[in-house]
């Protein structure tokens, strides 16, 4: 199909189809900045990247992999599609040439699988790539230790399999010259301090083996990578982020479905769902003969909007259209995943709606347009989506597509809050005691922990090391810190969940495990009545027995989802940091104790979002010791509001809801990562006070960037209140799905009165008080 710019029907606002569109920003064309061949690079190795058409290397992939070649670690941060892994593969091969290895970490298995069949296709004699992980024939992998040049695998593999069988892998790991760690901005919160202090424990290692390799890291465009990636390697990292790629011209359009005649809790409005919004679009762009990639959150809601757009285009009389768009989840077998992703390439399909599958490295060229259903948790995410869009040099369409949710309001109506700005920066805490101690375990099982080891994990090692002892986890002997069970260590680290007892996930029908779940969190994922979703299939939880460690499911597909409902209690423990504002209200940040239990759970249609009812529950307290932000209102901010009839807990209890939703502006996590609390009168503090706290045990670093940043979060959360066109409160602004208390009390005036209150006159720099 010719055109001169990618249209999107209906998306420009002199045409009514799409009223709800908020924003259009136009991001103008790059031609990139080429630059020469080092001349360090084996000729053969340039052949064959010139017989793939790559006949000159952009600026940025020289300076990076001069960077690396030099000894230098390296994070390469530049945009989606801008060539990062041929930064790290021309030092790779010029190292394996002369005798070296190479280890490539990636979070997922299909990127390496990805990244595998690119090195396999340059053809250089030398490099012997092959993939290490958990679907490895047991056959392959003594051949792998012994001959490979070129390891791909996870840090899950890294973790369980390499590092404590190194001395399997000592020929490979004398010669290792590089470790490359791609889509680094993946590695945040809890999981990425786990891979922190793997790669902590990796560092080790070689230095037993006298290698040092160099470490060059991959990752979307981030906010201060240099200081991010130094966290996460445990080194100090060097920052390329010119990117000299060409970009295409993008048009980018924020839409915010609209609200509908039905009512959810309380009779508040709720607004078309996104899925629905994003089906009707992506229906519009394959009948105009857009080649279009929709992300959802979900793998329910990536079949949603393919069966919705199905359905539009069949009533359209357009059935060969919709034999055209299909769905994309990670419950497909790789071959069938793979023969979606050619299908888009080659255009037999002109739309795919996929879950974050397809946000990673995963070669996909050549696609019009991108439609991004909900905030996919970071601008770095936003932007690896979007990228999809122009591969194949034409100019580009995305937009993104607001939930009913209160940082999606914000953002859809502040497109200064995603344009013009740096993306976040990756939040990680290595140091949590509750990460760190399993990984000292391993650690000391890998080879005995000494003092000079001490600078590697943190100023909290030794101590660290004692309470291990005092557990009788760890000896102490004059040569250091040892592992004594005959135990795994490295089975204490659960490095993508949060940790504690397990509870395995069972179809009754089958008797097959279908998963693992912390403890913790089954609370409120398998409690009985939950829906559950195991690789694309749907399952109903007919029980929670915590004793046993089990929930038992069967496989049904209700037309509905379900939300746990959480009741909170928190106790000041310690104050760490605060700051008091011109206005009086103080900010503090600090250690809490938390109790929760959930008492019940919603059901919400799938296809509409409006509730269908609520079910109680009967589950035991579960108790959290975290860390977490609060903000107290001063006294005579207090007594002015009630002077003037504000319901200072329904004001509260609204600012509250509405924070925990902005706060993923700022901090790299999601709101269900994080809880709060909201009192008229805490008995810590003795005024009405807001906590937002870290949902993982000893924190995970949401908190302290939230205090860190106080002042844009209150703002932003203020601006999301006032911009909702509701008028009491809704799904939008100050509703919670997880509220214990039903949304009540809520009041949507009031949470604006007390924001001014704690904001007002706090312009200049706040006076900062560090706490003993």
């Amino acid at each position: 199909m010719e055109r001169s710019e990618p249209v999107l029907p209906g998306v420009w606002r002199d045409d009514t189809r799409y009223p709800q569109v908020t924003h259009i920003e136009r991001v103008a064309r790059s031609e990139g900045e080429s630059g020469d061949w080092p001349d360090w690079v084996s000729p053969p190795l340039v052949e064959r990247l010139m017989a793939r058409g790559i006949t000159e290397p952009w600026s940025h992939q020289v300076t990076a992999a001069d960077l690396a070649r030099s000894g230098r670690d390296v994070i390469i941060a530049t945009g989606t599609a801008s060539g990062k892994s041929l930064a790290f593969v021309m030092p790779a091969v010029e190292a394996i040439d002369a005798g070296g290895t190479v280890l490539y970490l990636s979070p997922t298995k299909a990127l390496a699988h990805d990244q595998l069949r690119w090195i396999s296709d340059l053809e250089v004699p030398e490099v012997r790539a092959a993939v290490y992980d958990g679907d490895t024939p047991a056959e392959d992998r003594r051949w792998i230790r012994e001959h490979a040049t070129y390891v791909l695998t996870n840090p899950d593999m890294l973790h369980h399999g390499m590092l404590p069988r190194h001395g399997a892998w000592a020929r490979f790991l004398r010669r290792l010259k590089y470790v490359v760690v791609d889509e680094a901005h993946h590695y945040r919160g809890v999981f990425g301090s786990h891979v922190a202090l793997i790669l902590r424990r990796l560092r080790r290692i070689c230095a037993r083996y006298r290698s040092g390799p160099t470490f060059v890291l991959a990752s979307a465009t981030s906010g201060s990578p240099a200081e991010s990636a130094s966290r996460l390697t445990g080194a100090e990292v060097t920052a390329v982020t010119e990117d000299g790629s060409p970009r295409p011209a993008m048009s980018v359009a924020l839409v915010e479905p609209e609200l509908t005649d039905l009512v959810g809790e309380n009779g508040a409005p709720i607004r078309r769902t996104a899925p629905s919004q994003a089906a009707e679009m992506l229906a519009d762009l394959v009948f105009q003969g857009m080649r279009t990639l929709v992300f959802v959150r979900s793998r329910q809601g990536a079949e949603v909007v393919a069966l919705g757009a199905q359905r539009i285009l069949h009533d359209r009389g357009e059935p060969d259209l919709a034999e055209r768009v299909a769905a994309y989840r990670g419950g497909y077998l790789a071959s069938d995943r793979r023969e979606l992703e050619q299908a888009l390439r080659t255009g037999t399909l002109l739309g795919l709606a996929s879950t974050n599958a397809l946000e990673l490295g995963v070669d996909i060229s050549g696609l019009d347009a991108v439609l991004i259903t909900g905030w996919p948790g970071t601008r770095a995410s936003l932007w690896q989506q979007a990228g999809r869009a122009g591969r194949g040099g034409g100019d580009a369409l995305a937009a993104f597509i607001a939930r009913d949710d209160p940082l999606d309001t914000y953002l859809a109506h502040h497109p200064t809050a995603i344009f013009g700005r740096s993306v976040e920066a990756t939040v990680l805490d290595p140091e949590n005691p509750h990460i760190l101690d399993p990984h000292l375990c391993a650690a000391a099982q890998e080879n005995p922990i000494t003092r000079s080891d001490f600078p590697l994990f943190g100023p909290s090692t030794e101590e660290r090391l004692d309470a291990l002892v005092r557990r009788r986890m760890l000896r102490r002997r004059p040569r250091g810190w040892f592992w004594t069970s005959h135990e795994r260590a490295g089975d204490l680290a659960d490095i993508r969940g949060s940790g504690g007892s397990r509870v395995q996930i069972v179809d009754t029908a089958s008797g097959l495990l279908l998963g693992e779940i912390d403890e913790a969190a089954s609370h409120g994922t398998v409690h009985p009545g939950a829906v559950y979703l195991h690789q694309g299939e749907t399952f109903l939880v007919d029980d929670l027995d915590l004793d046993e460690g089990v929930a038992l499911v069967h496989a049904e597909d209700p037309p509905y989802s379900t939300w746990a409902r959480d009741t909170t209690d928190i106790t000041v423990r310690r104050t760490l940091r605060s700051r008091t504002w011109p206005s009086g209200a103080v900010v503090h940040f600090g250690e809490v104790h938390v109790v929760q239990q959930v008492v019940g759970y919603l059901k919400r249609d799938v296809r509409t979002g409006s509730v269908l009812g609520e079910q109680p529950l009967d589950l035991p307290e579960r108790v959290l010791d975290t860390r977490a932000v609060w903000w107290t209102l001063p006294a005579d901010a207090e007594q002015r509001l009630r002077g003037q009839d504000v319901p200072i807990l329904g004001a509260a209890h609204a600012a509250e809801h509405a924070a925990i939703g902005l706060l993923p502006l700022l901090a790299t996590c999601d709101r269900w990562d994080i809880g709060g609390v909201s009192t008229s009168v805490h008995g810590d503090t003795g005024k009405p006070t807001v906590f937002v706290y870290d949902g993982y045990e000893g924190g995970a670093g949401f908190a302290e960037r939230g205090y860190t940043a106080a002042r844009e979060w209150l703002v932003a959360t203020r601006g999301a209140i006032a911009d909702c066109e509701c008028e009491q409160g809704c799904p939008s602004c100050i509703q919670s799905p997880k509220c214990g208390n039903g949304n009540e009390p809520l009041n949507k005036a009031g949470a604006l009165r007390l924001l001014d209150a704690v904001l007002g006159g706090a312009d200049g720099d706040p006076q900062a008080v560090d706490a003993s």
